[in-house]
């Protein structure tokens, strides 16, 4: 009984939440376009799906996700073993990204435009490998974020010393880096920082950050989603360099 009403709580939550598109999409429509909103039915039942997926999706975080990352985050804080856990951040860094469907469509799309402007192969096959090694090397730079983030954590360092200077790294490679590869580069931070890899790399810095003496969640526990965005935009403007 008390799952259900904290069903229904996440539920009125999830409409919550999306009032305002509704309304935003409503006003527009109906007062300065003045059209009625077509086909009602079936955006009726896509909003109802919305905000069950929304839903079930927070509760899915809630009960497994972010549980799951705090205790092995505890775990491998008691075993005291610092190669293991930047081994283990780096993996899950790496494997969360790799999973994630905004990155597997935005380097589709990439190969698919890259291909159509003469920068590789048209081939079906060329533009596979395309999308495959810009998959890689942003899981791979996300891996390398998580791990020099969980490595601040343990150590104490400053976020905005590594923030700065990673986003001083970014404008100097930009300067050299192909045109064709600056955008790509600058959306990849985005998408990989999605509905995958969120949950669990902040679970694991928060609760990497309660386990260790002297550390502060709300100071030590934050910072690796903005790696995870950050390092991206320099390996794909490297990984621009070697292809184009």
């Amino acid at each position: 009984m008390e799952s259900f009403q904290a069903l229904i709580k996440a539920m009125l939550g999830s409409l919550r939440d999306l009032a305002p598109i509704v309304g935003v999409i409503g006003f527009f429509q109906l007062a300065v376009l003045q059209q009625p909103i077509p086909n009602l039915g079936e955006i009726l039942l896509g909003a109802l799906l919305v905000v069950l997926g929304l839903t079930l999706f927070v509760r899915g975080l809630e009960l497994g996700l972010f549980p799951i990352g705090e205790s092995m985050a505890y775990a491998f804080a008691r075993k005291g073993s610092l190669n293991w856990l930047l081994a283990f951040a780096f993996a899950l860094g790496f494997g969360t990204t790799v999973a994630e469907p905004a990155l597997i469509a935005v380097a589709a799309e990439a190969a698919k435009v890259a291909a159509e402007a003469g920068l590789i192969g048209g081939a079906t096959e060329d533009r596979t490998a395309y999308a495959l090694g810009l998959r890689y090397t942003v899981a791979f730079s996300v891996g390398f974020a998580i791990l020099i983030g969980v490595l601040r954590i343990v150590r104490g360092w400053p976020i905005q010393h590594l923030i700065i200077g990673g986003y001083l790294g970014v404008v100097i490679m930009t300067a050299f880096a192909p045109p064709e590869i600056v955008g790509i580069a600058y959306d990849s931070g985005g998408v990989t920082t999605s509905t995958i890899t969120v949950p669990l790399v902040a679970a694991l810095g928060i609760g990497l950050a309660q386990s260790i003496r002297g550390r502060n969640p709300m100071i030590d526990g934050f910072g690796l989603i903005a790696f995870a965005s950050l390092t991206p935009m320099m390996f794909v403007m490297g990984y621009g360099m070697l292809v184009h």
